[in-house]
């Protein structure tokens, strides 16, 4: 309890202090070196405009890559619509080609003119030439004022030049921007991507172009040059240096040939008679260049203001304060600075250092307050930390007792149906090979081995199913032998390969093929086999980690196991194709028995 004593005593509130310390610091900084840095203060504020001028500048250019981007986006949603690509490319007569016109062509094609604000004249020239074409003339007016698409047969660009300069195809990412054809007369800017058939991924082929057609006017529209001063110009580029567009002014008093230096920024005289400074941005998805030109005397005129004001407060702070503002500096700067040591400790770690402080005011009650959080923050990040590790351990110890019963289940039923027939040739080498893989399987424990074991595992339950299938069962291994000196999560194999053979018949026989590699720093198994395939609605679930019943729990317990050991960045990928087979890839980090991640030498 506080003695009637301990309430009376009066002491300044620690507000006051902090703004006369502050006030009396930068007075006596500012009465000292005032009028002698002048120079300096002038330079920093020729620095801040600057900086003003960027900070529009980099407004201007995200609204246009904002723009940029939402074309670029309708147009993926023709690019990726696979239900799309395939009408394109079918030929159809009579009705057929009918319901495809009016129910799924021009509808899609009317949405993604009409997905966004801008006024676009889209234009898809097609291959297949099954599909009519499709468009109509319009004056100068409606065409500025409407949202329109047209469709033609590919055969009329395919002489043009702009057509021919198109790069090859790299999916999602072969976009054009150019002006042509009546672009430039209309004033106006297309982008130009292709239409590929995506069914097959290593042999894209072409079914069309697609040609988005902009004003510049719309797409520029934040290129205002009012932004930065009077006499200022603001210009778009391209990659060749070439004016794209240009504010309100005298854009030909630039051109192509404006000068640019090496950075940023740069002191020109483009044909004008005071200097300008050209700071630029730039796009680098469309590699345009955004430039603004500043006349350097808006910069001179907030230099003589800032002058002008410094020079009053230096005036104003000598007289008021120069007297008392040494010793109350100095009064708080030495206790304030105790407390600043203590957070820098407690941010680099150290959290055993405390304050040693006497005094009845809110600095003891902050030297209080800092000791405890000091020792409460360090029990905490203690608990927490050994928390999460138990957590983390438990939940890997419970992913890899989750085996399937049902092999062991199976594999005895096998070896009794061989004892009724007295093979016991075949008896004897199930029974081995099913003591061998769960001798591997148990490890002593153990939830690392070493990848030849899990090879040998493999081989193992492999060894044990060939006694079932006989000769329909072929299976090879392919092994980089720079993988032996390495550890894995045991048990990734074996549950793929046993997938496989429940899963992936077609017809009467199945080849498995199992590849380990090392690439860069990582191990990687692939698991391939040549069986019916997985459709594509059931590979997304499957790859989506969501899949249920035993096939799905099996997989996500495998890709949680791998996640929880080594973290996100690895894990389970696949890949199939209805008729031709499937493909599961599982990825880990190559280490050695042993070692941690920061100890593990770069593999190559």
């Amino acid at each position: 309890m506080k003695t009637n004593r301990e309430r009376g005593r009066r002491y300044l509130p620690i507000g006051y202090k902090l703004m006369l310390s502050y006030l009396v610091f930068i007075i006596i900084l500012v009465s000292l070196n005032g009028y002698v840095s002048q120079s300096m203060y002038e330079k920093s504020m020729r620095k801040q405009t600057r900086s003003n001028i960027q900070a529009t500048l980099i407004q201007i250019r995200d609204n246009v890559a904002y723009k940029t981007s939402d074309m670029i986006r309708i147009s993926g949603t023709l690019y990726d619509d696979y239900t799309f690509v395939q009408h394109l490319k079918t030929d159809a007569t009579g009705a057929e080609n009918h319901y495809r016109m009016e129910q799924i062509i021009l509808p899609k094609l009317d949405i993604a003119t009409k997905s966004i604000g801008l006024h676009l004249r889209l234009s898809v020239y097609l291959r297949n030439e099954s599909i009519n074409e499709r468009y109509e003339k319009r004056d100068a007016l409606e065409d500025f004022n409407t949202q329109t698409f047209d469709l033609y047969h590919l055969r009329r660009i395919e002489n043009k030049s702009w057509y021919k300069d198109i790069p090859p195809e790299q999916y999602g990412q072969t976009i054009q921007w150019k002006q042509i054809e009546e672009d430039e007369h209309d004033g106006r800017i297309s982008m130009i991507r292709r239409i590929v058939d995506m069914s097959d991924l290593l042999q894209m082929r072409e079914v069309g172009v697609m040609r988005f057609s902009v004003r510049k006017t719309e797409l520029f529209e934040s290129v205002v040059d009012s932004k930065l001063g009077p006499g200022s110009e603001i210009t778009v580029k391209d990659e060749q240096g070439r004016l794209i567009y240009a504010s309100a002014g005298s854009p030909s008093a630039y051109g192509a040939a404006a000068p640019s230096g090496p950075s940023k920024y740069a002191v020109t005289n483009p044909g004008r008679s005071q200097p300008y400074l050209t700071i630029a941005e730039e796009m680098p998805k469309q590699r345009w260049k955004i430039e603004a030109h500043v006349p350097l005397t808006v910069i001179e005129q907030e230099a003589v203001r800032v002058r002008a004001f410094i020079f009053a407060v230096c005036v104003v702070c000598f007289v008021l304060f120069t007297f008392a503002g040494v010793f109350i500096s100095r009064y708080f700067s030495k206790r304030i600075m105790k407390f600043v040591s203590v957070l820098n400790a407690f941010r680099e770690g150290d959290l055993h250092k405390r304050i040693a402080y006497r005094g009845r005011d809110e600095f003891s009650q902050i030297a209080t307050a800092l000791n405890g959080m000091g020792e409460d923050v360090e029990a905490l990040i203690n608990k927490v930390y050994l928390t999460q590790l138990q957590k983390k351990e438990a939940e890997l110890e419970m992913l890899q007792t989750q085996i399937n019963p049902h092999f062991l289940y199976n594999t005895l039923s096998s070896i009794n149906r061989l004892a009724k027939f007295g093979e016991n040739e075949k008896l004897e080498k199930m029974v081995v090979q099913l003591a061998k893989f769960y001798r591997l399987t148990l490890n002593s424990g153990k939830s690392l081995i070493r990848v030849s074991s899990e090879i040998e595992q493999t081989e193992a339950y492999l060894d044990i199913q060939k006694v079932k299938y006989g000769s329909r069962l072929e299976v090879a291994f392919d092994v980089d032998v720079r993988i032996w000196p390495f550890e894995t999560i045991k048990l990734v194999l074996q549950p793929f390969v046993e997938n496989a053979l429940k899963h992936a018949w077609s017809g009467d026989r199945i080849y498995i093929r199992i590849s380990v590699a090392l690439e860069q720093n990582d191990l990687v198994y692939r698991i391939i086999d040549d069986g019916m395939g997985v459709r594509a609605d059931r590979l997304a679930v499957i790859a989506s980690m969501e899949a249920e019943g035993e096939t799905g729990i099996g997989i996500r317990n495998i890709h949680q196991r791998v996640q929880l050991q080594y973290g996100e960045r690895y894990g389970v990928t696949f890949y199939s194709r209805l008729g031709i087979g499937t493909t599961v890839m599982i990825r880990i980090p190559a280490r050695r028995p042993g070692r941690s991640p920061s100890e593990e030498e770069p593999t190559g």
